[in-house]
């Protein structure tokens, strides 16, 4: 019971990693208020609104009066430089790096004593597949934005982000070359990422700031030459 009578703030908290991050905090005892488009117990909407953002802000602290802990894992949309247009790339940008930033801005009179952010970025703030600029400029600026607040919130409040690489998010039992072709041959959980960030929101992370862990089996590390390890390149 870590988080027993804390506020736990959480975007995209209705389904995949947001879900299961909701679920284990509350099983440690914390309030839990979540915002996601999808249709939920607390608060519905987009946080790529302003509009909106202040609205959930307020609600926040007029039920529980502080923050303690802000998740920011909303997901941002994935298009590549042939189908995204002006409005879908800034969407992304809305939903992914300003929208944490504002949230962070509205709660940061109300954070509690050891308060702690959490970012969701990705792997693809790092490696990309074709036709996916929208979303890894997204988590990159994520990144990028988690050392900034946490110099600027120091000490009072720890910033840190976790990098998930393949991670089932919807349970679908990923098996053979799926799993087998990474490091720890398998693919990742929800509970991977709920175990850091349960650790990382946590008084046994008190030092512990500015930084981005990749969550992703080793993959980000393995170099893939054709002929290794199982690896065959054809140009289809």
């Amino acid at each position: 019971m870590r988080f027993k009578e804390k506020c736990v703030v959480i975007t995209g908290g209705a389904s995949g990693i947001g879900k299961r991050l909701k679920q284990r905090f509350e099983e440690e005892g914390a309030h839990v208020a979540i915002i996601d488009i999808r249709p939920n117990e607390y608060f519905q909407g987009s946080v790529s609104s302003e509009d909106i953002l202040e609205h959930f802000a307020k609600k926040v602290i007029r039920d529980f009066g502080h923050v303690d802990v802000l998740i920011n894992n909303a997901i941002p949309i994935m298009q590549g430089i042939d189908e995204c247009n002006y409005q879908a790339f800034s969407h992304a940008l809305a939903v992914g790096v300003t929208a944490p930033f504002y949230l962070t801005k509205l709660f940061t009179p109300y954070f509690g004593e050891h308060a702690s952010i959490i970012n969701i970025t990705s792997t693809r703030q790092d490696q990309s597949m074709p036709q996916t600029e929208s979303y890894a400029a997204a988590k990159g600026g994520l990144a990028a934005l988690t050392h900034a607040l946490a110099i600027s919130l120091a000490p009072k409040v720890r910033v840190n982000a976790i990098a998930p690489g393949w991670i089932d998010s919807h349970e679908q039992n990923y098996k053979g070359a799926d799993a087998l072709q990474q490091p720890m041959q398998r693919v990742g959980t929800n509970d991977d990422i709920a175990d850091l960030a349960l650790f990382l929101a946590s008084d046994q992370a008190a030092f512990i700031t500015g930084q981005n862990i990749a969550v992703d089996g080793g993959m980000s590390k393995l170099m893939i030459y054709h002929g290794e390890h199982g690896w065959t390149y054809t140009n289809e």
